[in-house]
């Protein structure tokens, strides 16, 4: 099908007839979706010219490599090709406001299908394969652009220069060796005792009730005893700060013009002062004793701040940043716990440095829940203590939520949200007797408590759903993308997409 130049085997429809059928026969999936492909790119090589942006060129456009292999935008290139694709795809989507980010997004994609097709290349020619001459001319002879009344025509494959023709033969080429490594590692069938081993783990299923105590409803008396028993760190502080980043002895020489009367606080602060509170004239606002923590770095520092009376100002102290002093807006004074906004700040504290104090009231509530239940029933206790009921399932163990089950996210619990990842809540789930409360478990920031309804097996026609989910579709869709990651994470790969795209493509300051 080549030119003589280049001494490429014509076309032998016939001599490899009866592999590609035999190949088609043993997955018909794999190979239809080769061909597909095939057809496609080879009609966008031929019919769709790929233009490279202005803004790129007369410059190298090489966006990195695969094991030392160039990754180009070339016209007419695979990297060209699939990124004129996707932009004709989603050019209606494109508009004034967001051409910036898809237009990157279209290029980093493109660049990234590229480097999948580089690498399975680079893996074949490693491995010494070579797609077979005759295989490509009868690929090549079956293009739409060379058929005629339903038969390859001389007449139109001569009408391409020599020059084209070649390209178009290595473009093919390569397809065959890509869609070859393809089949070989995502045709993959499923053995019949293994789907019926996977189609079992639909069984059994459960449906729950469940109750939730959620830390977030910890109760003022509850806070308020917290705050008393801690009520050096929620002292109500108010100061103002300047601090010098340059030297000490430049910060000193700022603190003896405020004590000497030749500047004011506020002048110094507003001048002087190399922190977020200098445009208000230092001040920090009221804050609570804790917080000065991310401030000062020592604790015998913040205790000779919180001992500032109104209007004293501190010696010199030592931050991360530089050196700063202080001065006492107010006297310290107890946290103002009427002040919702107050009551709001230790809440937060406490749930992030006294979780565990949360959690045990949360827990003893949950225990209380569990002895009425015994008593009065679910619904009873669920009313006897004015608590929300959740329900959800049925769904049998689905740990990661694995799409070939019903999951836990398609039931929307919010307070369930990564429990289908902790294997202590599927074992707790599955092992509590119907009709009894589970013992309870925290859950992010919520402990609950199930109570399982019943518990049947799947009904047949979901397992024939799975049986048939379990087809090459689904088996070859994870290893495709198990495929994806391989290459674009690979230590093979030199990844020079953003710095080129900036080259090139960015507006220049």
């Amino acid at each position: 099908m080549t030119s003589k130049g280049n001494k490429k085997p014509a076309v032998d429809a016939g001599s490899v007839k009866s592999e590609l059928i035999s190949r088609f026969k043993s997955n018909p999936f794999v190979f239809t979706g080769t061909i597909i492909v095939l057809v496609i790119v080879i009609i966008a090589f031929v019919l769709v010219p790929a233009i490279v942006p202005e803004a790129g060129s007369g410059g190298d456009l090489t966006f990195g490599y695969y094991d030392k292999s160039p990754i180009s935008y070339v016209a007419g290139g695979y990297f060209a090709q699939v990124q004129d694709t996707i932009a004709s795809q989603q050019q209606t989507s494109i508009n004034e406001q967001n051409y910036p980010g898809r237009y990157y997004a279209i290029w980093q994609q493109a660049f990234q299908l590229a480097v999948i097709h580089t690498g399975i290349l680079q893996e074949m020619k490693n491995a010494g394969y070579t797609a077979p001459a005759k295989a490509v001319d009868w690929a090549v002879a079956r293009l739409p652009m060379f058929q005629e009344d339903g038969r390859f025509s001389p007449a139109r494959y001569q009408a391409y220069d020599n020059n084209r023709r070649l390209a178009l033969w290595y473009q093919v080429q390569e397809e065959i060796t890509k869609n070859h490594y393809l089949d070989d590692m995502t045709g993959l069938l499923v053995p019949s005792r293994e789907t019926a081993f996977i189609s079992g783990m639909a069984s059994p299923v459960r449906s729950f009730d469940m109750a939730v105590f959620s830390i977030n409803t910890y109760p003022d008396s509850e806070l308020l005893s917290y705050i008393e028993e801690n009520a050096v760190i929620f002292q109500s502080t108010h100061l103002s700060k300047i601090t010098v980043n340059s030297s000490e002895k430049n910060a000193r020489k700022v603190l003896g013009s405020i004590q000497e009367g030749t500047a004011t606080f506020e002048e110094a602060a507003n001048t002087q002062s190399q922190d977020g509170y200098a445009e208000r004239g230092g001040d920090m606002g009221i804050k609570l004793a804790y917080e000065l923590n991310v401030e000062v770095l020592t604790e015998e520092d913040r205790g000779k701040l919180l001992a500032l009376k109104k209007g004293e100002l501190s010696d010199i102290i030592k931050l991360d940043s530089g050196w700063a002093f202080f001065r006492a807006e107010e006297d310290v004074s107890p946290a103002d716990t009427e002040d919702p906004a107050v009551r709001d700040k230790i809440r937060s504290y406490m749930q992030t440095f006294n979780r565990s104090r949360m959690d045990d009231w949360a827990l003893a509530r949950a225990e209380e829940f569990i002895a009425l239940v015994r008593e009065r029933g679910f619904d009873g206790a669920i009313i006897e203590q004015s608590l929300e009921k959740r329900h959800f399932g049925p769904l049998p163990v689905n740990y990661g939520g694995l799409d070939l089950f019903p999951g836990l996210a398609s039931f929307s619990v919010s307070e369930l949200a990564s429990a289908p990842w902790d294997e202590d809540f599927w074992k707790l789930a599955f092992s509590t007797p119907l009709r009894a409360p589970s013992a309870p478990f925290v859950q992010g920031t919520n402990v609950l408590v199930l109570f399982p309804l019943e518990e049947s097996e799947a009904d047949t026609s979901s397992v024939q759903a799975i049986d048939s989910t379990l087809s090459a579709y689904w088996i070859n869709y994870h290893a495709e993308r198990a495929l994806n990651s391989f290459f674009l994470n690979s230590g093979k790969l030199e990844n020079n997409f953003d710095k080129t795209y900036e080259r090139y493509f960015q507006p220049q300051s």
